[in-house]
């Protein structure tokens, strides 16, 4: 237990270091990546008991060529599509906002460096260099999670699409 302790204790400064917008870049990260392991989830678990129950309707009917087949047959290409693709943009989106706001404590951290110079002038380096590490460390933080969620958004896009087309292939015309 001790050890988990000092290992908290190490995470709360440097959150500390970073100020508030640091806290709201983790809670953002932490929503992307949130939806990001839902979405694997439901590739390799819910995703394929969907499918065989679209391949069950699809293949009950007992004509598959008529306008209104083709109807239901792109129905349900876009039925799963449209499940596949579920809380994809939300993904995008937080990915787009992090370096916005990396970007954002950048700002903030600067703004304190000239309030910083302002009071103090040089006189107080120490002062100087925590605002600086503010606008250091959230710029970090913002590109880092936005360059792994950019990463496994794209990865989850193919992925639709790979499924999709999967999907196509397995409701076949008679």
């Amino acid at each position: 237990m001790p050890y988990f302790s000092v290992e908290l204790d190490i995470l709360l400064d440097f959150m500390e270091l970073g100020g508030a917008v640091l806290w709201v870049i983790f809670f953002t990260s932490l929503l992307m990546w949130t939806l990001i392991i839902e979405r694997y989830w439901f590739f390799h678990f819910t995703y394929p008991r969907y499918r065989k129950r679209w391949q069950t309707l699809w293949n009950a009917r007992k004509e598959h060529q008529s306008w209104y087949a083709h109807r239901v047959r792109e129905g349900l290409i876009a039925q799963a599509e449209n499940d596949l693709r579920l809380v994809l943009p939300i993904i995008e989106v937080l990915t787009r906002i992090l370096p916005l706001l990396g970007l954002l404590g950048t700002v903030v951290g600067m703004v304190k460096t000239f309030d910083t110079l302002n009071y103090f002038g040089m006189d107080n380096i120490r002062a100087m260099m925590s605002s600086i590490s503010i606008a250091l460390i959230t710029t970090m933080a913002g590109l880092l999670t936005a360059l792994s969620g950019l990463y496994f958004s794209a990865n989850l896009s193919r992925r639709v699409h790979d499924e999709t087309r999967k999907m196509a292939d397995l409701l076949t015309f008679d």
